[in-house]
């Protein structure tokens, strides 16, 4: 773990942080496209996904070297902050570099845009309160800044629990509503052009909220204090904006992004309104995970009829679509002419930047659902997942002299962010090297419990 460790943080980082890919000398880094020598990446696998994992390593060892990696992580994220109190996908350390935004600690100036897209602010908010923790709450630099992005995330909470994908400050209070089908021509009518203010469910906004919440409420929250608090109460809420967006029949899932009167509405210009089955999977997970935090079994009311409909729209190949047609429930794709996107049924011809199709989860989501549901107190259900020896031994046998965990491109799966990797080429990565030292310190603390 710690030749491993030793050589991503002192090899790999820059100014702390970290971004997607290196080759194989460090020499080339790439994030969402190539990233410069002074950027590293907010939007996992990046900067807090390494730091999450270093923080996992200290809680197994006790090994204060990782503290001071997961430390310098956060305190590259406290840099890039922005006034608003989240973060936008990257931090340039670079303060004449176009990428740079309008940070509330580093030199820089742009956008004051902090995103919940991708689980950028919440990872970012969820390394920072772990490395609080480590600290004892005594690092003044990231205690203020996880308090300064814990206190703009509330802000951003709309009171019928639903968040926006971005905020510049608080949102302003709206109607609390059923969600609806829409009343007027969805394929032409009711665009927005700032849908990033609306309510949002895209890209697992609401499981990586509920997790933020959930840390919060564990780390800051205290659960014996005799107010409930606002960690717990913005879960809740959260998990009742899921229970209202739950379109009605003939659909029961959800959309990936909603207007204030509760219509699935238009996102980027190939997102069009519709039933979302990679969003619905997300949001039947969050809404066991906040019955699982809360113990309230009405947060699982709306599965069973969710999890009917998905298993019901597989399509042949087995797979979900991304989009179904409200109400006709056919697959919904785009076809592209240059820059113009066009709505299609035809599936022969889709643009390959975006993910049309998914594997499903229905098979873990159903049993998660059967053992909450017949649980008499989901609270006191484990949330550990055991590493097995043979996962570990794997894991310390492909680690090479160096201390590298190297991944050889393979053209069959798709990189994050698109890195131009030639197949076959060895390379180096975040994902990888996380995930591997957080199953390592698992093992760890398994074996000492």
């Amino acid at each position: 773990m710690r030749r491993a460790a030793k050589y991503y943080h002192g090899r790999v980082a820059t100014h702390g942080g970290y971004v997607y890919f290196y080759s194989q000398d460090l020499s080339v880094r790439w994030g969402e496209g190539p990233a410069t020598a002074t950027q590293i990446w907010v939007q996992p696998p990046g900067t807090p996904t390494v730091g999450l994992a270093y923080v996992r390593a200290h809680e197994a060892t006790g090994d204060q070297f990782y503290l001071e990696a997961a430390t310098d992580a956060a305190l590259a994220l406290c840099y890039g902050q922005l006034k608003s109190g989240g973060w936008t996908n990257l931090v340039d350390f670079d303060p004449r570099s176009e990428r740079t935004a309008e940070y509330r600690n580093g030199k820089g100036r742009g956008k004051n845009n902090s995103t919940l897209d991708d689980g950028i602010s919440q990872a970012a908010i969820r390394l920072l309160m772990h490395v609080d923790r480590a600290h004892k709450f005594k690092h003044e630099q990231i205690h203020k800044a996880v308090n300064e992005a814990l206190d703009a995330l509330l802000a951003a909470q709309f009171p019928n629990g639903a968040f926006p994908q971005v905020w510049t400050g608080p949102v302003a209070p709206q109607p609390i509503v059923q969600a609806n089908y829409p009343d007027y021509d969805w394929r032409t009518e009711g665009r927005i052009k700032e849908y990033w203010n609306m309510y949002t469910l895209n890209d697992g906004l609401a499981g990586d909220v509920a997790d933020v919440l959930i840390d919060a409420h564990a780390i800051y929250g205290g659960k014996n204090s005799e107010e409930e608090d606002v960690f717990l109460s913005a879960l809740k809420r959260l998990g009742d904006f899921l229970i209202l967006a739950q379109m009605p029949s003939p659909q029961p899932a959800w959309a990936q992004q909603y207007n204030y009167q509760m219509q699935p509405i238009w996102a980027r210009k190939f997102e069009p309104p519709a039933i979302a089955g990679r969003e619905s999977e997300d949001v039947i997970a969050a809404l066991m995970k906040i019955c699982q935090e809360t113990g309230n079994k009405k947060y699982l009311e709306p599965i069973p009829a969710a999890l009917a409909y998905l298993r019901n729209s597989l399509l042949p190949d087995g797979r979900l679509a991304r989009y179904y047609e409200l109400q006709t429930n056919r697959p919904l794709y785009m076809q592209r002419a240059g820059k113009v996107y066009s709505l299609t049924h035809d599936d022969s011809n889709v643009p390959d930047h975006y993910g049309w199709k998914s594997s499903p989860h229905l098979d873990a989501l159903e049993r998660e659902y059967s053992e909450l549901d017949e649980a008499a107190n989901p609270a006191e259900l484990s949330k550990e997942a055991s590493v097995s020896a043979a996962t570990v031994r794997r894991i310390i046998d492909s680690l090479d002299e160096q201390g590298r965990w190297l991944s050889v491109r393979d053209v069959d799966n798709r990189l994050i962010g698109q890195a131009k990797i030639a197949p076959g080429e060895k390379y180096l990565s975040s994902e990888v090297f996380a995930r591997n030292l957080e199953q390592l310190a698992a093992f760890v603390r398994a074996a000492d419990n």
